[in-house]
């Protein structure tokens, strides 16, 4: 089984994750993506915004209707910072038969020689990495799958501000996500 690991703060989750999932299943041959959101994210210290539980509530919502698409909080039940390696190690453990792959951004692989143990990061899955158009090629050493995926001008961050703003998201998330916000109050 070949499963895409996809890792982030999602706070929210939004079309464009969706996007960049697909393009990574459809391209790369996977049999499942699985979602991993964050606890700390270690150059995010700060931590999300949403709660652990609406974080996940958003996402299950987004993914309702994917029977290839999984939620896993591993990293939230773990707690703490959150290292892709910790990550690996458990999956690798639970999994033996998996083909494991994690996705990124272009802009991600050139941080990756920062990562904690890069190299057992590297021996346990590989990268899968997006590569936006109009986004230069990112020179590395480092193996991996390059993706391509349509363009899309989201981000969580603007998506806050947005809402702080009290503008409209609709076309940026998942109705469900923006019908879950609005009911909770997130994000205002």
């Amino acid at each position: 089984m070949r499963i895409g690991l996809f890792g982030g703060s999602f706070d929210p989750v939004h079309n464009g994750h969706l996007t960049l999932a697909a393009s990574c299943a459809e391209q790369g041959g996977l049999d499942a993506v699985w979602f991993v959101p964050a606890a700390l994210q270690p150059f995010k210290l700060h931590g999300p915004v949403a709660s652990d539980a609406d974080r996940v509530a958003m996402l299950r919502l987004a993914i309702l209707d994917m029977p290839d698409r999984e939620v896993s909080t591993l990293e939230i039940d773990r707690g703490g910072v959150s290292y892709t390696v910790d990550t690996l190690r458990q999956l690798s453990a639970e999994l033996p038969e998996a083909e494991l792959f994690f996705l990124m951004g272009a802009d991600t692989l050139r941080d990756l020689p920062g990562w904690r143990e890069p190299d057992e990061v590297l021996r346990m899955a590989t990268p899968m990495v997006v590569q936006r158009p109009g986004e230069a090629e990112v020179a590395t050493d480092v193996p991996h799958l390059r993706i391509e995926m349509p363009p899309r001008d989201i981000s969580s961050s603007d998506i806050r501000r947005r809402l702080t703003l009290g503008e409209s998201i609709a076309g940026l998330v998942p109705p469900a996500v923006a019908a879950y916000i609005d009911e909770h109050k997130l994000y205002r």
